[in-house]
């Protein structure tokens, strides 16, 4: 039996993952910063682990508890919408932290035990935002296009020692809790001066056309961790797909 560890499940993406690759037979670690009774399955295969991607004594502690996996998914993020110029560094730092850094800190807490068995797989989730440049976005979307680069440098490392990585790109998901995450995060992060550019902006996401479910994410993840060829980028979600091909094009 093949196990995945899988982080930020408490909702959205993660969660359904987490549910997805239970129900396909997997063992399953489960794992978000506060753990919550009731939202998974009570099963031998799932099992539920605290974990903050930002703190590398939870990081170790976390890993250890796992034991060996086939699987890393780097699920877990943070947001935040606003113009770049009212931005706090100190608020792009935070995005980092958890987008960036906690995914370059669970890979090389995983890397080791996967080279040594020459085998292993690692999906990193990031956002459709690195497909097309969005207005209001540039901070989350340096943070996730950094994972872009990296996954797309660390494949070749990988690749001598049969560790397969993957980039899954979500499009736009209002069914998650993106902007209820954000918090106090997103706290005036657009002046009086920006609204009139802004508001068109937020009245198109109120009524979106195609859109991205967590249960699209989870397919293209499980599909990802299967795959075997070249291939690096999975765009899920009907807005995601519709923008990687009009990349391509």
């Amino acid at each position: 039996m093949k196990t995945v560890l899988i982080t930020g499940c408490s909702s959205g993406y993660g969660l359904q993952t987490a549910l997805y690759f239970h129900a396909k037979g997997w063992n399953v670690i489960a794992t978000m910063r506060r753990p919550q009774a009731g939202i998974l399955p009570a099963s031998d295969r799932m099992h539920v682990l605290a974990l903050d991607v930002t703190q590398p004594e939870s990081i170790a502690a976390t890993v250890k508890a796992a034991g060996p996996i086939d699987l890393l998914v780097n699920n877990a993020g943070i947001g935040a919408i606003g113009a770049l110029e009212a931005t706090p560094l100190s608020t792009v730092r935070e995005l980092f932290e958890t987008n960036t850094f906690g995914v370059m800190a669970m890979m090389q807490a995983v890397i080791p035990q996967f080279r040594q068995r020459q085998a292993g797989a690692i999906v990193n989730v990031t956002s459709s935002t690195t497909l097309a440049s969005f207005p209001l976005a540039s901070a989350y979307t340096a943070s996730k296009t950094a994972i872009d680069g990296l996954t797309g440098s660390v494949a070749h490392e990988l690749a001598a020692f049969n560790i397969r990585i993957k980039l899954v790109e979500p499009g736009y998901g209002p069914g998650t809790r993106f902007t209820e995450n954000g918090g106090d995060r997103m706290q005036g992060l657009i002046p009086a001066a920006y609204m009139p550019f802004a508001e068109p902006i937020f009245a198109a996401f109120a009524t979106p056309g195609p859109v991205t479910t967590a249960q699209d994410v989870a397919e293209v993840v499980w599909e990802a961790a299967h795959d075997t060829s070249p291939r690096l980028h999975f765009a899920a979600g009907a807005d995601a797909i519709a923008l990687a091909n009009a990349r391509r094009a």
